[in-house]
């Protein structure tokens, strides 16, 4: 039997366009180890499920108001929840969640605060600081397939009007500029690649680089002068800087698209302060993720100060997963289940890197275990 005894799922309602959702499946997955399941009432809907695909008949499953939801001993949910609704859990209780605490120092103060056993999806890493909940791929996918998708409105066929091949130019060589390399060089979806190459196109030609080229203006200018989409796929050692200042936006021609992977948020209310890869670049959501330059939302995710005088056509998003939403929460659950049996039986006070590999990797990524592995 579970030593978690009540796990609650909300909805997540940020964007009207969100229809992530964990699956009926893996809902009965959890009951079936003992634990009583409080499903928001409406959950799933979005996505054409009804409360009696998650039930299934199973008493340990029932819905709820959002309130109650969110005040059972554990709450699941993929994105964060809001500073608001963290005053929903009660002290004590465990939240499982996208919680990036590199990047987001006021949401792990709130945490604190508030008492929430936090254990956030994206630092569940093993022996080798390698992500064991992650859809890297959709996301390089998801964002270059959006990107070749509006190129390919200039250029029927994503032809170039003077026939050479089309280039793009990766920042970043982690998983997600790895995944992205291949989503380039094939235009962001094979259907459309297969037909390119049926068809006679020019093709691709990818450029990859890292940190130590992005740090030269002066190559960098050559490279973007020659790109016509440029993809942020960089995980940076310091937030405090953008990789491109918006200056280096100037360099690409009228008809680049950039796409931006890392999407990283503005908070400049902390010290150092975490700015955007691409500055000056629009935060894209579910609702709206393609940002031409005179879009009138251009600068409503854009703090007061933040320089965004050059523009070129942005696809942005904070979920690019979410695009294709159940294929993402199938990838998830296959993820999270061996995690989640580890942590139906031990609970989470008894979390330890000394335990199974597991119970390892979940313990680094317990509020607690990152910041005693960071000195705090």
């Amino acid at each position: 039997m579970s030593v978690i005894k009540t796990i609650g799922f909300p909805r997540m309602k940020k964007e009207a366009g969100e229809k992530r959702v964990f699956l009926p499946e893996f809902i009965q997955f959890l009951a079936n180890h003992g634990v009583n399941i409080v499903l928001e009432d409406g959950y799933g809907s979005r996505s054409g499920f009804t409360f009696d695909d998650y039930q299934q008949g199973n008493p340990r499953i029932r819905k709820a108001s959002r309130e109650e939801t969110f005040a059972q001993e554990m709450v699941i949910v993929l994105r964060s929840p809001t500073m608001e609704e963290f005053k929903l859990l009660k002290p004590g209780a465990i939240l499982f969640s996208m919680l990036h605490y590199p990047t987001r120092p006021l949401r792990i103060q709130a945490l604190r605060e508030l008492g929430i056993r936090a254990i956030s999806m994206d630092s569940v890493v093993d022996d080798n600081n390698i992500r064991l909940v992650e859809n890297m791929k959709a996301v390089a996918w998801n964002g270059l397939e959006t990107a070749y998708d509006v190129l390919e409105k200039r250029w029927p066929g994503l032809i170039r009007p003077d026939n050479q091949p089309i280039r793009a130019l990766i920042l970043g060589v982690g998983m997600v500029g790895k995944h992205a390399v291949e989503a380039a060089t094939k235009l962001g979806n094979i259907e459309r690649n297969n037909d390119h190459i049926r068809a006679g196109g020019p093709g691709v030609i990818a450029q990859v680089v890292g940190r130590n080229i992005t740090c030269q203006s002066i190559v960098m200018q050559s490279l973007f002068q020659s790109s016509d989409i440029l993809v942020d796929a960089t995980q940076r050692w310091d937030t405090s800087r953008p990789v491109v200042p918006n200056d280096w936006i100037a360099w690409l021609p009228e008809h680049a698209v950039i796409a931006d992977l890392a999407v990283d948020p503005y908070t400049l209310n902390v010290n150092p302060p975490v700015v955007r890869g691409v500055e000056g670049i629009p935060m894209g959501n579910l609702d709206q993720y393609i940002f031409h330059p005179d879009d009138p939302n251009w600068t409503k995710t854009i703090p007061e100060g933040i320089p965004t005088t050059h523009r070129r056509t942005t696809v942005t998003c904070y979920s690019w997963p979410g695009i294709h939403p159940e294929a993402c929460m199938r990838h998830y659950a296959q993820q999270l289940q061996p995690l989640m049996e580890v942590l139906l039986e031990k609970g989470y006070d008894n979390l330890s890197l000394k335990g199974s590999y597991f119970e390892r990797a979940l313990y680094r990524a317990t509020l607690h275990g990152w910041l005693t592995m960071k000195g705090d």
